[in-house]
């Protein structure tokens, strides 16, 4: 196996292994994700010597690009509203909850909040990589991730509807 078909199945496992959550993590601030990581993966490749950390370079990369894009975008477009539909981010039967009632809790948290907890759950970041990420502390992105699942628990929590049985003497 020559240098090329190496360097082509790292990739693929990669892509195979971080593909989707890197899509997710960029559907956060532009609306074409898939591209934003395809130019991550080409700027890996472009590289002379793979990052340190690749996994956390790889966040990086997707997160400056998909902001940089959602700019584009937005001075393109102007105030046009968009009609899509939205996306699920959760899978249907995940558990207990229903998938469009999480998703939409997800998408209402602050995007501070969401993109840390975006990064554990779905990207398996460590704290320490989350933080180099958004560039905070160690301490800050832990509690903004568990601001966010707080949050998201009180948005997705639903009242009794049960009334308490009163004994008649």
């Amino acid at each position: 196996m020559g240098q090329d078909d190496q360097t082509s199945a790292g990739l693929a496992q990669l892509l195979q292994e971080r593909g989707a959550a890197l899509v997710l993590y960029a559907r956060q601030w532009c609306d074409c994700p898939e591209d934003v990581v395809q130019q991550a993966l080409l700027k890996l490749v472009s590289q002379r010597k793979p990052p340190q950390q690749l996994v956390a370079w790889l966040y990086r990369v997707v997160r400056n690009d998909a902001i940089s894009t959602a700019r584009q975008q937005r001075r393109r477009e102007r105030r046009e509203m968009t009609v899509a539909s939205p996306e699920l981010w959760f899978e249907k039967g995940a558990g207990q909850l229903d998938a469009q009632d999480a998703a939409a809790a997800l998408a209402s948290l602050p995007l501070e909040l969401r993109e840390v907890v975006v990064a554990r759950i779905w990207g398996n970041l460590t704290f320490a990589e989350i933080a180099e990420l958004v560039e905070t502390s160690l301490s800050t992105a832990q509690r903004r991730y568990e601001q966010g699942i707080r949050e998201m628990q009180t948005r997705l929590e639903t009242p009794c509807t049960t009334q308490r049985r009163t004994t008649q003497n």
